[in-house]
């Protein structure tokens, strides 16, 4: 194995630019290479770039200092100061991170899986090797959220996140709000690279997720394990459910939310209601949007491109500036936590059955035997009595007890597919 040298620690008086090595070169990664090599700051140098066959990434207007590998090792053991990890995912990105900490390099990352899951035991590494560990395109590309709570309000108390934190799924729902089935919309967002081939880790919410585990230990103070928070998948959003949403005054996008009160921690992230004159409705297209409510402060609201190469790498380059220049994170006290609380909200209920007289007395009665009051009830017409959609809304209630009730509810034999459920804000 190749000898790791030393890397100058980082510092407000170098006399010289921080030395960039980049780790992968695809959308992201040649939009960072673009901006250092357009923009030249004078405090930044990029020397190295890592991918795997390297030799179908070159780029001829990368300058001819830079050394193109594909030895991960022989990059990490160079005299990089810092490694710029855009490959995503936990393996072996997070092998390279670890790496590049242990030899006390400085790593600038968009990777929110890897922070989401390990960030905590990273920033620990980092701290004690004397590098340092920045995140910034982590959550919300280009937007510069992750910054606005470290810096902008660590003096408030944060009580309650929510946001869109996925710009796949808001490109999704954007374009059904406007008509459009979801299969369709689906294809076209893989074909302008909005989304992967295999996209569940967006359209099931796992990706927002990640996100939120990251805004919730940042905003919140609690360090909890993302796998506590169950996703829904806007998979079975359709068409109908933007017509009866438009009915009550909403849009649906997908929201994740996280509140802490009374010590107690909620959250979730799935499709959900918005009303039209909510913040959260005017976010389309590949948008993120994020709103924190502070104790003292009130609501914050941070907007803008959240997905996209040019974007997220405007948030990378950001975080090596402020390396060059000798800013360190906020490190904000934490605390491990439980979600052991439930958002109770009102929630709105798409049936689909197969008509016959009594179906609404029977659902009301499952609803009632569960104490949930009925808000109302909506019937479109035009559709045939062997498919029929309606809706039903109900009173702020606990999804838990709620899923009780449509699981006796989904065994009536009128019942064509599984109730939709979806909460909504308010």
């Amino acid at each position: 194995m190749p000898e790791v040298l030393a890397a100058t620690p980082v510092s407000a008086e170098s006399t010289r630019p921080l030395r960039i090595a980049i780790f992968g070169f695809g959308t992201v990664g040649s939009s960072v290479a673009r901006i250092l090599t357009e923009s030249q700051p004078r405090q930044l140098q990029l020397t190295h770039v890592f991918n795997r066959n390297v030799a179908r990434k070159k780029a001829e207007w990368v300058p001819e200092s830079v050394t193109w590998s594909e030895d991960a090792e022989a990059v990490l053991a160079s005299d990089a100061d810092v490694i710029v990890e855009l490959a995503g995912g936990l393996d072996p990105a997070g092998a390279w991170v670890r790496k590049a900490l242990e030899a006390g390099k400085s790593v600038v990352t968009a990777n929110k899986k890897l922070i989401a899951f390990h960030g905590v035991e990273l920033e620990r590494l980092a701290a004690a090797k004397g590098g340092h560990l920045k995140y910034g395109a982590a959550v919300a590309g280009g937007i510069p959220v992750i910054p606005g709570i470290e810096q902008g309000l660590a003096g408030d108390s944060i009580e309650r996140v929510e946001g869109i934190l996925n710009g796949t799924c808001n490109f999704i729902l954007s374009k059904m709000e406007e008509g459009a089935e979801y299969a369709d919309v689906l294809k076209d967002a893989q074909a302008k690279g909005f989304a992967e081939a295999d996209p569940t880790e967006d359209v099931g919410g796992f990706d927002a997720r990640a996100k939120l585990s990251i805004l919730m230990r940042l905003a919140l103070r609690v360090e909890v394990d993302p796998e506590q928070i169950v996703p829904s998948a806007i998979t079975e959003v359709s068409a109908i459910d933007f017509a009866y949403a438009r009915e009550l005054g909403c849009t649906i996008r997908q929201i994740a939310r996280a509140d802490k009160a009374n010590g107690i921690l909620a959250a979730s992230v799935g499709p959900t209601l918005v009303g039209l004159r909510s913040p959260l409705a005017w976010s389309r297209g590949t948008e993120n949007m994020v709103v924190l409510s502070g104790k003292y402060g009130g609501d914050v609201v941070f907007s803008g491109h959240g997905a996209g190469g040019h974007p997220t790498a405007v948030a990378v380059v950001s975080d090596l500036l402020s390396l060059a220049a000798g800013s360190r994170r906020v490190q904000l006290p934490t605390e491990k936590a439980q979600i052991g609380g439930e958002l109770e909200t009102a929630h709105y209920i798409r049936f689909l059955v197969n008509d016959r007289p009594g179906i609404v007395a029977e659902i009301t009665a499952g609803l009632a035997r569960e104490q949930i009051n009925i808000r109302a009830i909506a019937q479109k017409g035009g559709y045939p009595a062997n498919g029929l959609p309606f809706v039903v809304t109900v009173e702020p209630c606990k999804p838990s007890t709620l899923k009780r009730a449509l699981e006796g509810i989904r065994c009536l034999n009128c019942m064509i597919a599984p109730p939709l459920d979806l909460q909504i804000l308010e």
